[in-house]
């Protein structure tokens, strides 16, 4: 059975296609998936960033027809399982300066047209104790976190133990917590740390004796390819391969509304878990809709075929978007989560942020709506 889709927003298109598209066929999703007698009649999840991805998940339930909203930083569309027609619309909003840089936990509070929020595990750890939030799948097994240096200023380092024998300063952003962890683990000084960074390129290119932070699925091909300041490679080392191995990008619901989404939950959770694998091991279609949403905004920073493939190919090849350890994709391992609220709990102390002492790795991450059968081949 076909569906037909009009699409009417300030821009649309479909998948690859720079004409609009008036209307689109998308022939049904059978009951199992069907979300329009269970969620919203559209699902809105607030991003961390603009599109990139290590969203793809998110991209690949984004169906044909959709259409871009400048305004509202926003891309609407159907949402699609397995490329059909769930009932209901889905609303992918950009984070980061489209928010003012608010917290994706704070916008889940403030904005009611929103249901779920990409949240990483540590940033959903610190928001337990005034705007707690609940991660109900991981789309990534472990951060693409990284700190990044320059081969030929330290020729001789080889990891990011190396970096704490030296006095390099370490220039990360004010909100980012992994830096703390490596403190408190002996891997960095404290004075090591500098909470300046911008987010921009210019100071690692003027000065390439520090340290900066970054993400393994984008900076290393943007440094090499695309800021000409640069213009070579440079070396890094994942925070994850440190011991710092949070959940990343994890789909979160208030706590408060748990209850309440749980019948949706239960079917659009299993759809996310499958969207990841699809992405993942096919990931070419969904990285042309993902360059063409950011293509209609000229806000947004620009994103390419070239490093959109970049970062699916990282992803898979470093395990970051990978099963967990006992073979399902999209799933959280209790001993996992237990130990990471452990760790953060201190250091969060110690930083004057507090964890509810009644609250359990449990509260935070639930399995109760993932599929274990789910899994990349």
């Amino acid at each position: 059975m076909l569906v037909a889709f009009t699409s009417l927003g300030l821009t649309s298109c479909a998948y690859g296609s720079e004409e609009p598209a008036e209307s689109e066929s998308i022939e049904l999703a059978a009951q199992a998936q069907n979300l329009s007698d269970v969620c919203p009649d559209n699902i809105g999840i607030q991003l961390q960033w603009q599109p990139q991805a290590d969203m793809g998940a998110l991209f690949t339930m984004l169906g044909p027809g959709y259409r871009v909203d400048e305004m509202d930083k926003s891309v609407t569309g159907p949402l699609v399982a397995g490329g059909k027609d769930t009932g209901v619309d889905i609303t992918l909003k950009s984070g980061g300066p489209a928010i003012g840089f608010q917290s994706v936990t704070s916008q889940l509070y403030v904005d009611d047209t929103v249901m779920l929020g990409v949240v990483h595990g540590d940033q959903l750890i610190v928001a337990a104790s005034s705007q707690p939030v609940v991660g109900v799948t991981p789309t990534l097994k472990y951060s693409p976190a990284i700190l990044m240096w320059d081969p030929a200023t330290h020729s001789d380092w080889k990891s990011l133990e190396d970096i704490g024998k030296s006095d390099a300063t370490v220039v990360v952003s004010k909100d980012q917590i992994f830096p703390q962890w490596m403190v408190a683990q002996g891997l960095l000084d404290r004075s090591q740390i500098d909470t300046s960074f911008d987010g921009g390129p210019s100071r690692f290119v003027a000065d390439p004796t520090i340290v900066q932070q970054g993400f393994a699925n984008s900076d290393p091909y943007l440094y090499e390819n695309e800021i000409p300041a640069w213009g070579k490679p440079v070396s890094f080392g994942l925070i994850k391969d440190a011991g710092y191995d949070i959940y990343a990008s994890n789909m979160s619901v208030r706590a408060d509304k748990l209850t309440e989404y749980s019948p949706c939950l239960d079917k659009l959770v299993p759809i996310i878990q499958q969207a990841g694998v699809d992405y993942i091991t096919s990931p070419d279609a969904t990285n042309k809709v993902i360059v063409d949403v950011v293509s209609q905004d000229q806000t947004y920073s620009p994103y390419t075929i070239g490093e959109a493939t970049f970062s699916a190919d990282l992803l898979r090849e470093k395990g970051l978007l990978a099963n967990e350890d006992n073979g399902s994709f999209g799933v959280y391992d209790e001993a996992r989560t237990s130990s990471n609220v452990a760790e953060l709990t201190t250091i969060l102390a110690d930083t004057g942020n507090t964890v509810p002492s009644t609250m359990t790795p449990q509260q935070l991450f639930t399995n109760e709506f993932t599929d274990p059968s789910i899994s990349i081949p």
